[in-house]
């Protein structure tokens, strides 16, 4: 990300996680915790890839510090592609180790990466629970995610060739989830990723 993203690893239930971490620009202080999701690991997907690194500078501009992290497989990260379900035990293994006391945890994913999110948020309970989801151009098709809360924040391109809008919209619209759609967009962004930033920034907000 920057020359100040720190590098580190946990261990997770499928052995090292590699986890790189941004603070805002104050420090001392940060809004609370935002824990990212990448997309695909068969497909390239890995956690320096530009869209989450997009989500990242939205929240750092909003005074969050952010924690994203390679799934199993992927870079140092030990284990095997498992669908999303030992995905979703990685995800709550960094939730775990980066929790800040006292302070909220947000939880955001691109692509696969916001399904498994979905799955993650769905196993949290009581105070344990995020306070807010994000997910942006989520994978909708070939598997369903997880219910989500009414304010999760959902962006999705209208010219998404890899995770049709329609499908997005099937599963958004038995739960009357608005779902805030980027004309023009295809499934990555390209050409978009200001745009999208400011867009985080403001649904967020």
């Amino acid at each position: 990300m920057n020359a100040q993203t720190e590098r580190a690893r946990i261990t997770g239930p499928a052995g090292t996680i590699e986890i790189a971490i941004d603070h805002p620009a104050e420090r001392e202080a940060p809004v609370g915790v935002v824990v990212l999701s990448h997309p695909h690991p068969l497909f390239g997907g890995t956690m320096d890839n530009k869209v989450v690194q997009t989500m990242v500078r939205a929240f750092l501009q909003m005074g969050w510090r952010t924690v994203r992290h390679n799934f199993r497989g992927v870079g140092a990260s030990e284990g095997t592609h498992d669908e999303g379900r030992g995905e979703s035990e990685d995800l709550l293994a960094v939730i775990a180790a980066h929790r800040l006391p006292g302070r909220p945890l947000a939880l955001g994913g691109f692509s696969f990466g916001a399904y498994v999110t979905t799955l993650a948020a769905a196993q949290l309970e009581g105070d344990a629970r995020a306070s807010r989801l994000l997910l942006v151009g989520p994978s909708t098709q070939r598997a369903l995610p997880a219910d989500v809360p009414p304010d999760t924040v959902v962006i999705h391109g209208e010219a998404d060739d890899v995770v049709p809008l329609s499908a997005t919209m099937d599963w958004a619209r038995p739960q009357q989830l608005p779902v805030i759609v980027m004309p023009g967009t295809g499934h990555f962004f390209h050409g978009q990723l200001t745009q999208l930033r400011d867009l985080i920034v403001r649904s967020w907000r």
